[in-house]
């Protein structure tokens, strides 16, 4: 789950607004993951299944006509990323506590927009350090005459 979230860090953006927009869509997406699995929480025929999930990837595009959370694919991995929450654990999405899938997920979408933040500054850091010459050119460097 980390891994959507710092993808979706890039893919939104970077820096501080990146950070914002990225964990703005995936909360959007994990919202609309738990209001889907709680109305399926008892359902017992696919019918009923397919038609939330229909409902949900809707209420996902929907929600990306809004500015501030315009990133489509980041709902997604908001939205994946509480599905595999409650694979890896098995948890129920009405699990209370620590435990909770879309608590978990919202955690990890913070967590990896952070983690995003870092690798980006450390990218910058290592941009900036001097490259250090070959030997073959420290070598045709020292054959040249003095003066």
């Amino acid at each position: 789950m980390l891994f959507l979230a710092w993808a979706s860090f890039f893919f939104v953006g970077s820096g501080t607004s990146g950070l914002a927009k990225s964990v703005a869509c995936n909360w959007a997406g994990i919202a609309i993951a738990t209001c889907t699995l709680l109305a399926v929480q008892n359902a017992t025929g696919a019918l009923w299944l397919s038609i939330a999930v229909g409902l949900g990837s809707f209420a996902m595009v929907q929600a990306s006509r809004l500015a501030w959370i315009s990133a489509t694919p980041a709902i997604v991995f908001g939205f994946a990323m509480t599905v595999g929450t409650i694979a890896a654990t098995g948890h129920s999405i009405t699990e209370t506590g620590v435990s909770n899938p879309a608590l978990i997920a919202a955690v990890t979408a913070l967590v990896g927009a952070l983690f995003g933040v870092v690798s980006e500054y450390g990218a910058t850091l290592l941009c900036r350090v001097p490259l250090r010459r070959s030997v073959t050119d420290s070598m045709q460097h020292a054959r040249q005459p003095l003066g």
